[in-house]
């Protein structure tokens, strides 16, 4: 992943791990939907999901995630009320800190579970952002706020970074522990309005954070390039009492020392200065790259009168369409009558793809899709050419080749690994991939298609899910009734409670909330006692709402921060996703692979929430390299097809009728349908991630869509479209933490595939074993956090390293003949 630094500001744009889950996400990988990176402190303040993002970094990075801290309803009256298209992209987590273990014996009052935030009553004491809350005060913040609030909350912050100066000595209490206190103010104040520019877009709160992010950057900046700070890291590495610090410890110390280099504490001052400006530029180039794909997006639609021109379209998609034109000023628009609005929102998007049998709309709305912020004054191409070329430029300034050697140097992988992960892959998807392309020719003029000798990207989805539909006799959109929001999400907090001994209740109108739409819950150990709480905001709002899902950091678990000197703070998430809404009297009934988003972000949660560790830049998310937090993310994902799991979610909405055994059967058979395609795609954006990264020259002859073509060559079928522009949407890696990273996908799922074949190992139906690896999962790759190095917390939980062989496995790749 990027560097922590650079995540964050890349984070910020997009809000969160599990990622950072759009349709792009949707499209780039098998399942829908950030993560973690080092998190170190300096990262906490510029993490500003995710998503996935992903995920998932220190305190910059969590920025984007909101600290939280319970807002005090005295003063202000309350709301009551997750490869472009992975199953779970959210992480999608952008921001990521925690920490601690819980202590307490008895159940501990939400007053004391989180510190407040204390701030000299500088400003407007009426200022939201300025006032001790235990929950942030999201009903009531607005963009008039921004400006005051967040020139306050810094002056307030450069006063106590002058006085850890001052003070410093390399010990954990006079270094690390104001140095977490001041990171976790800045990460919670900004990561609430971040937040909220994600989940309810406006110009003038936009027009307030662009106004004051150059001011947060440059604190950040100077609290990144802090050399007494540095200097006393340096000193506690090679004191004495290096040997006898615990492992947690020891690797706050090792990643501060690096995130330091990475953020140019060592540069010359002349070098500096340049870096300094880099820095501030890529910020906002990369807010600025995101607010173009979202109004983009925002901007398409396509009205349609006549019911022909959508045929095929599902009765759920077409009262979607007509909600959204109601929404838009047609008053009198109907499901069953029209006028209907298309849009390049996810759910339209993609069920246009999938269903309609008018092969012209299909090709318009993919043309829009796939040329999105590419004119116009929404044109993302100059700004992608500058962002490569200023990542060139820190990558040079910092003593490396190219910006890949930056992200890798916070990562597990190292380039030549990464590249030769990819490679496998790719040699064991090409052959199946070019069969699933065959069978699509053979089955499509099967049916008299007229284009079955010249399918094209507007012709794969349809087809596809016609294929689906006939060889397993599932139509998608008829099991919607099956999969009930309250339903899923019933199986889901069950699963928990089976593998890892946690209770989540329903603790609406305990906290403010930004819509009415979203809904808060806490979660307890076995003994009753709170442990963490999470937000959800499952529904698409086109018009306010970031595209994709994704989970982030609210607050963090934390001993330094503990309320009351003793049980830590307890952590915070959200998970955002963009599903159907209700439509009419029905819940959101969901698709497949919508149930495997939610799940796909709720294992971010788990981590987030799960986390024991005591030091607070290494809990949960924080401080886990980027390549290895969409682990508890992707495992989650297996449990959908885990038979008691889903028999127990998949109840008929009306009748209570559980999902047939045959349909079961064939949802698990469908399982490896395209497995080739799919995996095929995440290998293309992933590669065309390092090649951008590593080889290619902003400004040379060649242009970033003649890499993107030449790339394609050997990671697509069907190569793309001369006037393809995907990457001017690629938020992914332009306006989230995945530059450099993307590869991360593929990397975390071979092992979160290995990590799930250790409950097949110990066999799915028996409880106990079940129970006892859930423990032992729980306990390591939860627990643990970024207290341990990746690879020795998977080994400590497997036992052995990991192995592709179970990712091939459940893909069907096996056995599959591979060749260049």
């Amino acid at each position: 992943m990027p560097t922590r630094h650079k995540r964050e500001n890349e984070n910020k744009n997009n809000k969160t791990i599990c990622t950072l889950h759009t349709i792009q996400h949707m499209a780039e990988t098998r399942k829908v939907h950030p993560v973690g990176a080092v998190l170190l402190i300096i990262n906490l303040l510029m993490a500003s999901r995710i998503s996935l993002s992903r995920s998932i970094l220190l305190l910059q990075r969590t920025n984007n995630h909101f600290p939280y801290s319970h807002f005090t309803p005295k003063r202000f009256p309350k709301s009551y009320p997750c490869p472009l298209w992975s199953s779970s992209f959210s992480l999608c987590l952008q921001t990521l800190h925690k920490s601690s273990t819980t202590t307490a014996t008895t159940p501990p009052s939400i007053s004391n579970c989180y510190s407040s935030i204390s701030m000299d009553p500088v400003v407007d004491e009426a200022n939201p952002l300025l006032q001790d809350f235990e929950f942030p005060p999201f009903d009531v913040v607005e963009a008039k706020h921004v400006r005051p609030g967040i020139r306050a909350l810094l002056k307030n912050l450069e006063s106590d970074l002058e006085e850890l100066e001052r003070t410093v000595e390399p010990s954990w209490p006079k270094l690390v522990e104001p140095l977490e206190k001041i990171a976790d103010q800045l990460t919670v104040v900004w990561g609430m309005i971040n937040h909220l520019k994600a989940v309810k877009d406006s110009p003038e709160l936009r027009a307030a954070i662009e106004e004051v992010q150059p001011e947060k950057v440059k604190f950040q900046l100077r609290l990144g390039q802090s050399k007494l700070i540095y200097n006393a890291f340096k000193a506690i590495q090679d004191s004495p009492q290096w040997p006898s610090l615990s492992d947690a410890r020891k690797r706050i110390v090792e990643s501060q020392i690096k995130e330091g280099v990475l953020n140019g504490v060592a540069l010359d001052d002349d070098k500096r200065e340049q870096f300094n400006k880099i820095e501030q530029e890529l910020e906002r180039l990369s807010q600025k790259f995101g607010e173009n794909v979202l109004d983009a997006t925002k901007k398409f639609e396509k009205i349609i009168t006549d019911k022909k021109d959508i045929e095929g379209l599902p009765a759920t998609s077409l009262g979607l369409a007509a909600q959204t034109a109601v929404s838009k000023g047609h008053t009198d628009a109907s499901a069953e009558n029209g006028p209907w609005i298309i849009t390049l929102d996810a759910p339209s998007f993609m069920s246009v793809m999938q269903h309609a049998r008018n092969r012209g709309l299909r090709e318009e709305i993919y043309r829009a899709y796939v040329t999105r912020a590419s004119s116009g004054d929404l044109n993302n191409t100059a700004i992608i050419d500058e962002i490569l070329k200023l990542r060139l430029e820190k990558a040079k300034l910092l003593g490396y080749n190219n910006y890949t050697e930056v992200s890798m140097a916070t990562k597990m992988a190292t380039v030549e690994k990464a590249e030769e992960l990819l490679e496998k892959l790719r040699a064991a998807s090409w052959n199946a991939a070019v069969q699933d392309m065959e069978d699509l020719k053979i089955f499509s003029k099967n049916q008299g298609a007229m284009e079955a000798n010249d399918l094209t990207h507007w012709d794969t989805g349809f087809w596809a899910e016609r294929l689906r539909e006939s060889k397993y006799d599932i139509n998608e959109e008829e099991l919607r009734p099956f999969f009930s929001l309250p339903k899923v999400m019933d199986g889901l907090f069950n699963l928990a409670k089976t593998i890892f001994g946690i209770d989540i209740e329903p603790a609406d109108g305990l906290a403010p909330v930004w819509n009415n739409d979203v809904k808060f819950y806490c979660v307890k150990d076995s003994l009753g006692s709170p442990i963490a709480y999470f937000y959800f905001d499952p529904y698409s709002r086109p018009s306010e709402k970031r595209g994709g899902a994704w989970m982030g950091e609210v607050v963090s678990r934390s001993r330094v921060l503990s309320p009351n000197g003793t049980a830590p703070r307890l952590p915070i998430a959200h998970m955002v996703c963009n599903q159907t809404p209700p439509v009419g009297d029905k819940p959101s009934l969901m698709t497949f692979r919508e149930v495997e988003t939610v799940f796909h972000e709720f294992g971010h949660a788990l981590q987030h929430m799960l986390t024991k560790q005591d030091e607070g830049l290494v809990a949960g998310i924080r401080g886990i390299e980027w390549d290895a937090v969409e682990l508890p993310s992707q495992f989650m994902e297996n449990w959908c097809y885990h038979r008691e799991t889903l028999m127990g979610i998949a109840k008929h909405y009306e009748t209570g009728e559980s999902l047939p055994e045959e349909v079961y059967l064939k949802l698990l058979a469908a399982r490896t349908f395209r497995a080739g395609s799919f995996s095929l795609r995440q290998i293309k954006f992933a590669s065309l991630d390092l090649e951008l990264h590593t080889k290619y020259i902003p400004g040379a002859l060649e242009s970033i869509y003649d890499v993107d073509q030449r790339v394609s060559e050997r990671t697509q079928v069907i190569p793309p479209l001369p006037e393809d522009r995907f990457l001017c949407g690629f938020s992914h890696i332009f306006a989230g933490g995945y530059a450099a990273g993307y590869y991360s996908y593929k990397w975390a799922e071979v092992l979160s595939a290995d990590a799930f074949s250790a409950f097949e190992d110990a066999g799915l139906d028996n409880h106990k074993a079940v129970k006892e690896t859930g423990h032992k999962f729980r306990e390591t790759i939860l627990a643990l956090g970024g207290g341990k190095a990746p690879l020795e917390v998977f080994v400590e939980f497997r036992g052995r390293e990991p192995s592709p062989e179970a990712l091939l496995r459940h893909n069907g790749l096996l056995s599959v003949t591979t060749s260049a």
